[in-house]
């Protein structure tokens, strides 16, 4: 149930506040008052599309919230998006600035548009102003039906995702099959150029160290000669110094202890330069000064940079490349074979769908009759005489498949005897319109036929001046019925009439003044005496006179 409704900076509303009770709640007021905005506000929460004309003028943001009763649903949907509960309440909250940006909270936590939406199917459903049954598309029709049968198209769902990718696969295959055979003289070419050269990891970097030692072999055997015989060959050099030395520290050791371990050092010396020396040498004789060798690296390594150009910027992309084009041959020798696999696959998947499209569709037809049967009795509850039925016919060429099945749905009515049935979106009359679009609302909101799966039944209904366009009889009517579904949930509703106005558990006038040069809204729960001169100007107008008064005394007692 929804407690409490806010709007500060919200159009014309610079602030104000709404406490709902249970049961049928009426707004009225004169036309432009803010009653519609109200609505909007709280379709608002519910996830509606903001805009910035909303904030009023002069105002840095709009604030729209409001406090619904929670439930285990709600709860649930919180801590699935990571939101703590709030015990008993969901409070919801949305700005809008001026600058086009807009912030949500759930729970005064951040959250987002699309946790609103996921929420509203639990906590209100808002039929606004400008809903009429023109706009009940085929789409539409269908989701009204499936909501009031409690049918579940998860099934059917999966089937059309099945389907779908395996006509995907299949397609991709035979639409690329031409270019693919023209590109099977390249791949084999590409992968016979890459097979040939016989790539080895990092190949390229050794070559090129090898590269460079041949081209400066002179060089190099020169300074490793050069460096062997400054530390061990020539008289002069450091191994000689350092056994000189040697023999002059042990000396001094023998008779001083504090030598011994210069002793030691000395002689690790000794061993490391034997060791660089041994190195250098071996370094030098190794060096083969080979102009062969070095073209048939320069050869290889040129080959190497041609395949990178080619291929890629590294040996080892190089190589991947050459597998993909594998991958692509074996593909096209394999092509037989993929096809029929996916001729296959998209052949089961096919059966699975008209499998769970026709129960879909039986589920609809045995759902359509009861819609139709009990729509027409609120219908003609309503002060109307007519015939209604909801027509579903099966298309079952593959163009009309889709996610929700194959089937088209038509709401159908004639409201005069002897004429036929026509679709909805043919009648003319206005006043008819709203009382087969409330009687079609009330006909699933009640959900008098029992679904196989139950549906989220919205706690809280709004109706935006769903009578516009009748009156009197019909307006009583709509009253009752109203006052009816109210039984069962909590509702609301703008209303300009007082036959309607008289049923209310909560009566809220919607009253704009003018202060400070500035248009402000205030909403007003009435007493029953202020509910009564309410109800009093809506059928006289603007002067209240004593039998209005006691007309609207006499509507507001047989109401109840």
């Amino acid at each position: 149930m929804l407690v409490e409704l806010r709007a500060e900076n919200y159009a014309v509303i610079d602030h104000a506040i709404a406490s709902f009770g249970p049961g049928l709640n009426l707004l009225t007021g004169e036309t432009g008052a803010g009653k519609s905005i109200l609505v909007d506000a709280l379709a608002l929460l519910m996830g509606g599309k903001s805009s910035v004309e909303v904030v009023r003028h002069g105002a840095d943001k709009a604030v729209v919230s409001c406090v619904f009763e929670s439930t285990h649903n709600a709860e649930t949907i919180l801590e699935e998006n990571g939101i703590d509960s709030g015990g008993s309440e969901v409070i919801l909250r949305r700005e809008i600035l001026s600058t086009g940006k807009g912030r949500v909270f759930v729970n005064n936590q951040p959250a987002t548009v699309a946790v609103l939406r996921q929420l509203a199917p639990e906590l209100a459903l808002v039929h606004a102003q400008s809903e009429s049954l023109s706009s009940f598309d085929q789409a539409q029709q269908r989701a009204l039906l499936d909501r009031f049968g409690g049918i579940d198209t998860g099934a059917v769902s999966a089937a059309h995702a099945l389907w779908k990718d395996a006509s995907v696969k299949l397609d991709e295959l035979l639409r690329g099959e031409q270019d693919r055979l023209r590109m099977v003289d390249l791949w084999s070419y590409q992968h016979k150029e890459i097979e040939a050269a016989r790539l080895e990891p990092a190949e390229d970097e050794a070559l090129e160290t090898e590269k460079r030692v041949l081209a400066n072999a002179e060089k190099l055997y020169a300074a490793a000669m050069g460096a062997f015989e400054q530390l061990y060959e020539g008289g002069a050099s450091a191994e000689t110094a350092l056994r000189a030395a040697l023999r002059n520290v042990e000396e001094l050791a023998r008779y001083d202890s504090r030598f011994t371990e210069a002793v030691q050092q000395l002689t690790s010396v000794r061993a490391t330069v034997d060791d660089v020396a041994s190195s250098l040498r071996d370094y030098a004789e190794g060096i083969n000064a080979s102009p062969e060798r070095l073209a048939e690296i320069e050869d290889r390594l040129a080959l190497i940079d041609r395949l990178k150009r080619k291929y890629g910027k590294t040996i080892a992309e190089v190589v991947a490349f050459g597998e993909e084009v594998t991958r692509k041959l074996a593909e096209v020798e394999d092509r037989d074979e993929i096809l029929k696999t996916l001729r296959a696959a998209l052949a089961e998947a096919s059966k699975a769908y008209q499998t769970a499209a026709q129960a879909l569709s039986a589920e609809r037809r045995a759902a359509a009759a009861k819609l139709a049967k009990l729509a027409e009795a609120q219908i003609n509850s309503l002060a109307m005489k007519v015939r209604f039925e909801v027509v579903v016919a099966a298309t079952e060429h593959e163009s009309h498949w889709t996610s929700n099945g194959w089937d088209i749905v038509e709401y159908r009515i004639s409201t005069n005897p002897g004429e036929p049935l026509k679709p909805l979106h043919e009648i003319a009359s206005g006043g008819e319109m709203s009382r087969v679009m409330l009687a079609l609302k009330v006909s699933v909101e009640e959900g008098a036929v029992k679904p196989k799966k139950k549906m989220p039944t919205p706690r809280t209904l709004v109706f935006d001046e769903i009578d516009i366009g009748i009156g009197g009889r019909a307006a009583e009517a709509v009253g009752q019925k109203l006052k009816s579904l109210s039984r069962g949930q909590q509702v609301l509703c703008v209303t300009h009439l007082p036959q309607i106005a008289a049923f209310a558990d909560q009566h809220f006038l919607i009253d704009k003044r003018e202060a400070d040069g500035r248009t402000k809204t205030k909403v007003t729960l009435l007493d029953d005496r202020a509910r009564t001169h309410e109800v009093a100007r809506m059928v006289s107008g603007a002067k209240v006179t004593d039998t209005s008064l006691q007309h609207a005394a006499q509507m507001i007692a047989a109401s109840r």
